[in-house]
């Protein structure tokens, strides 16, 4: 099916859910491929790309879809009308690539609502204070829609994907994965959080703290898919709802770090102010007033965060900076955890008997997670899938 037609057939959706009577806001994101060829075409022009006119580039595949759906609406009969981020009124901070948005206006959107109209609003950009446009990163379109249905006070907000619904893990990895009817906000922050990449963690953040009913579903079938809703007494029988893993993560040590008050913050200080953000954290116990302080980070931050480390290591007297690429993490999310034990233990024996080794661990009251090598994350995913009773029932396959 190509782009076009792709459009024409979200259009149809739209159509058909507002002859029930719904008043509704469609956010859309770029079509296909068109967000990275901008991003070749800026790479072509300069080795570095200036952040804020790349935004701008960038922000122009979500404005192409809009104005087609918004035609292809029209075409149907309907009216519609297609707003970019900076019309509606989606403000953000300056944080140009990934930034975060502090305010929705929706005046604009209820007035064209009055009208009778269908809204088409662009994903995935918004703009700074001093007017400048600004995109929200990968899963911005999520971002935008979950925050929109918070700002409008809507029923439910509908995020329609090129998967069914969220699985107990990648079916790509694991055949036996299955689709859950429901999973709490709290398990899908997990599970986003932990490399699940059906939701941007985002969008998770702002249904959780506004309520909104998610249902993700395809967009290419009429079925029903998973509901992120609020946890519930049910959601706690299940000991564990899902293993994610996470490719895109790589181990940074500081070693022989002075132990004294004051050096974490000055080694963490450099990568707040970069934007880069840290995960795991393990600092190991004091031995003469030396320690080692070890932690991971996005592997597109990677190199930057060991430029910046290293001029902190020299500053603060540590002896050097150490990184390491070849890693993944491998995790356990259930909302079951808070009131079962053994479940951690469960995890560490089922990766021992397959000769892995485990590097990192760490624990929430849903959450138990391991860095690992990287050469073992499927056969990890796997085990552990059926080592937890996740595997889809034998007469469903």
């Amino acid at each position: 099916m190509g782009d076009i037609e792709k459009i024409r057939d979200v259009a149809r959706k739209v159509i058909d859910t507002h002859k029930q009577g719904n008043r509704m806001v469609v956010v859309i994101s770029a079509m296909a491929g068109q967000t990275d060829g901008l991003i070749t075409l800026a790479n072509e022009m300069v080795d570095d790309p200036d952040p804020r006119e790349l935004d701008v580039l960038v922000s122009t595949g979500e404005q192409v879809s809009v104005s087609l759906l918004a035609m292809a609406i029209k075409a149907m009969g309907y009216d519609a009308c297609s707003l970019l981020g900076f019309q509606v009124g989606i403000l953000t901070d300056e944080f140009y690539g990934k930034a975060r948005i502090h305010e929705i206006k929706t005046r604009r959107i209820f007035e064209e609502l009055e009208k009778g109209r269908i809204v088409t609003v662009a994903g995935f950009q918004g703009m700074d204070d001093k007017d400048n446009i600004t995109t929200l990163g990968r899963g911005g379109s999520d971002t935008t829609a979950v925050a929109l249905a918070a700002a409008l006070n809507a029923d439910v907000c509908e995020i329609y994907t090129d998967v069914d619904g969220i699985y107990t893990t990648d079916p790509r990895v694991c055949p036996g994965a299955r689709k859950m009817d429901n999973i709490s906000y709290e398990e899908m922050l997990e599970m986003a959080s932990l490399g699940t990449k059906v939701l941007e963690i985002r969008s998770v953040e702002f249904a959780k703290k506004f309520k909104v009913p998610l249902h993700v579903r395809s967009t290419f079938t009429n079925e029903r898919g998973t509901m992120v809703i609020a946890e519930s007494k049910d959601m706690e029988k299940v000991l564990v709802s899902g293993v994610a893993f996470n490719k895109n993560e790589a181990r940074i040590t500081v070693s022989k770090v002075p132990d004294r008050p004051g050096i974490a913050s000055l080694i963490f200080r450099p990568l707040v102010d970069a934007g880069i953000v840290v995960d795991m954290i393990v600092q190991n116990t004091s031995e003469e007033g030396i320690t080692d302080l070890t932690f991971t980070v996005t592997k597109p931050d990677f190199y930057e965060a060991m430029k910046l480390l290293s001029e902190v290591a020299e500053d603060i007297g540590a002896q050097k900076v150490l990184g390491d690429e070849n890693i993944a993490k491998v995790s356990i999310v259930g909302v079951g955890m808070r009131t079962h034990a053994g479940v951690a233990q469960k995890m560490f024996e089922t990766l021992a008997n397959e000769s892995i080794n485990i590097m990192m661990i760490s624990t929430s009251e849903i959450k138990v997670s391991c860095v690992i090598e990287e050469k073992y994350t499927e056969l990890a995913v796997r085990v552990l899938h059926e080592a937890f009773g996740l595997e889809k029932e034998k007469d469903s396959q």
